[in-house]
Parts: structure tokens; C-alpha cells; sequence
């Protein structure tokens, strides 16, 4: 197999048990590597996938084994339906590891997400898969992800999400079903910091930052030590106007604070809209592991790329990949063809040399052999 073309992903799954019997005509290797090479090039499906190899048998030819030729779509579907999604997912957070690193400060953006058409009949949804997913903001990357039990059990995935995670000092947000003291715990145990929204699910808690925050901005944060952040954008006839206040004296929590682990500050975010001439204004509350050595401004920052998940995952895998469209349904295939658009998604945001967007980059991956072995040896 030549060098240049399993120095990516190949290479780091060379090891995977094989779930089929001894005897299959097929190497799970080859079968790996078209799949993953078919996805970066707009697969959106086994048919399109066996579709690829069959185009590309003479180029796949110089670097694959292929004793039988290419696999037929059901087969393809068969060994990713019975490919274990636990030991998938071990050999991409080794693989990931290589490309992210994961450090004090760095933000780790966890979400979940619905594959809306993984189900087997229209009457019952409740075969639906749901991922949820850790997101590197700054390398606009998925270090890690795990398929939940079924929509509302997303709690138990994001716990089984962070035992797999050693964060290393870095900062995990989470939405506000996250907002657990197991949870913090978890964080703080992977020797990483939280920044956690608060809302009803914690309704005590919520209650108390409502009633502090508005008695501190009725007196301008009079006797508090805080910081404070502002910051305004728009276009399209929006603007946006986003205020942070963060205060580190826990004490104001009272009893509730000593439920918290490790909490180290309190956070008011207020947004204001202005809608071509409509005003609108929401307040969000957070709870840290934080302290006064990160600022009002970095927290801002920390809160808002939290929301770059749905920009620069969500939205790309609806978009690009064509996720929710996608009818994959047959055991384990659903999860691990989104772990395979996953995959390639961070391939294509990591060759950098091209400066197109991911769309563009898989049709040049499809059109050029060659840029596809730079994209996936990335």
C-alpha cells in the first residue's frame, strides 16, 4: 500500500477487529478507505460510495489490495452496520489527538444533534439517531462523539463523552441540560475548566442569579468585584449589542455555592437586538469553574464561540454533507456514516493550502487525485 496515500486516515485504523467472519472477500482496510475517500467527495450514501470505487478501481488499484474488486453497496452497508461505533470512535480520538491538541484555554464546545432521517418508519421516530459531538473551536474540529440512547438521553452521552476526554486545562461549554453538578465534577476530574448556562433545569440556581444580577445592575455593581465586556456587530439590518458582567465572589450564592464544584465566578450575559427598528432583549446566566485570571472579554469570547458549533458543524453537515437527508437505518450505519462525514469534514478544514470553502474542496478531491491524498493525509 503506498506510503503517501495511508499516511491519514488508513493508517490510524489499521488495527480495527474486523466484525465480519474470517473468510470475507473483502479487506476491511479497502473497504474503510473508499468509504472514507467517497465521503470526502460527496458520498451521501453506500450506493454512492460503491458507486466511487467502481469509478476510481484503476487509481485505488495502485494502493489497495481490491482481491475482489470493489464491494458492492450492501456490503458496505452490511460492514458499517456491524462495525462497533465504540471502537470506531476509540481510533478517531487516537487519530485526533495527533491533529488537535488540546490545552489550557482552549475551547471545547459540546452539542448534541438529531440525524433526522435515521429512522425506520415515519409513524415511529423513536429509532432516530442522535450524536453529540466535542467540538475544537479553534481548529473548527470534532475531537470526539458518541451516539445517545434516544432524543432526551442526551445527559448520559455527554458523561460517557467526557470519560473519554482528557482536556488538559481546557474549557468546556456546555447548554444549559448540562448544567449538572456530576457533570462539573466530570470536568474538573478530565483537568479541564467549565462554563456552564443556567436555566430552569436548575431552577433554584437560576432564581438566585436572576435576583442577584438584577439587584447588582439596579445599583451599577456597586461593592461587587467584577468585569465587564461589551461588544456590537450586525448587517442585514441587525445589530447585535452583547453585555457581560463577571462577578468571582461565589459567597453570594450562599449554601448553593458549596453544591457547585470548584465554581470560581457567576456570569450575566444581556443581548439586545435591533431588527430593522424591533427591539428585543435576552439575559443568559452562567456558572464557572473560572477565575479572575480570565477576563470579562475572554469569557465573551468562550460564550460565544460555544455557538460556533451550529455554524461550522451543524450547519456544514446539514449543508455540505447533506446529513439530514440522509436514509441510513440499518444497525450501526447511521452513526458510523456520520462519523465517517465527521472525519472527512475535519480533513477538508484542515488542508489549508486551498482556500475554497468545503463544498468546492470535495468536488476538487473528486476531480484530483492528488488533492484528495493531501486532503486525507492531513
Amino acid at each position: 500500500m503506498d506510503a503517501t496515500a495511508t499516511a491519514g486516515f488508513p493508517r490510524a485504523f489499521t488495527q480495527m477487529p474486523d466484525p465480519r467472519r474470517n473468510n470475507s472477500r473483502h479487506k476491511l482496510i479497502d473497504i474503510l478507505t473508499i468509504a472514507l475517500f467517497a465521503v470526502i467527495c460527496g458520498a451521501d450514501g453506500w450506493e454512492a460510495v460503491a458507486e466511487y470505487g467502481r469509478a476510481k478501481f484503476k487509481w485505488l488499484k495502485t494502493f489497495l489490495e481490491l482481491p475482489h474488486g470493489i464491494a458492492s453497496h450492501d456490503t458496505f452497508g452490511d460492514v458499517f452496520a456491524r462495525l462497533q461505533p465504540d471502537v470506531l470512535e476509540r481510533c478517531f480520538m487516537e487519530w485526533m489527538k495527533k491533529m488537535v491538541q488540546l490545552s489550557a484555554g482552549k475551547l471545547v464546545a459540546i452539542d448534541g444533534k438529531s440525524l433526522r432521517r435515521s429512522f425506520e418508519a415515519g409513524w415511529d421516530k423513536s429509532g432516530m439517531a442522535h450524536m453529540v459531538s466535542a467540538f475544537v473551536a479553534a481548529n473548527q474540529m470534532v475531537f470526539a462523539q458518541v451516539k445517545t440512547e434516544g432524543k432526551g438521553q442526551e445527559l448520559s452521552a455527554i458523561e460517557k463523552l467526557l470519560r473519554l476526554l482528557e482536556l488538559d486545562g481546557a474549557v468546556v461549554t456546555i447548554d444549559a441540560l448540562g448544567c449538572q453538578t456530576e457533570i462539573a465534577q466530570q470536568i474538573l476530574d478530565a483537568h479541564g475548566q467549565y462554563l456552564l448556562q443556567v436555566k430552569d433545569n436548575q431552577p433554584t440556581l437560576h432564581q438566585k442569579l436572576q435576583s442577584l444580577f438584577a439587584e447588582a445592575t439596579l445599583e451599577r455593581f456597586a461593592g461587587w468585584e467584577h468585569d465587564y465586556f461589551t461588544e456590537t456587530d450586525g448587517g442585514h439590518g441587525r445589530v447585535e449589542t452583547r453585555r457581560l458582567w463577571v462577578c468571582w465572589d461565589t459567597s453570594l450564592l450562599g449554601e448553593l455555592a458549596d453544591q457547585w464544584p470548584g465554581i470560581k465566578s457567576i456570569v450575566l450575559v444581556q443581548r439586545t437586538r435591533d431588527v430593522d427598528g424591533q427591539m428585543s432583549t435576552a439575559l443568559s446566566y452562567y456558572i464557572s469553574s473560572l477565575d479572575r485570571r480570565t477576563r470579562a472579554k475572554r469569557l465573551a469570547s468562550y460564550i460565544r464561540g460555544h455557538w460556533s458549533v451550529e455554524n461550522n458543524l451543524h450547519w456544514q453537515l446539514d449543508v455540505s454533507f447533506r446529513e439530514d437527508e440522509r436514509r441510513i437505518r440499518k444497525g450501526h450505519g447511521a452513526e458510523n456514516f456520520s462519523r465517517l462525514c465527521r472525519i472527512a469534514l475535519n480533513l477538508l478544514k484542515a488542508e489549508k493550502t486551498s482556500k475554497r470553502g468545503v463544498a468546492i474542496k470535495r468536488q476538487k478531491c473528486g476531480w484530483d487525485n492528488d488533492y484528495l491524498l493531501k486532503v486525507a493525509a492531513a
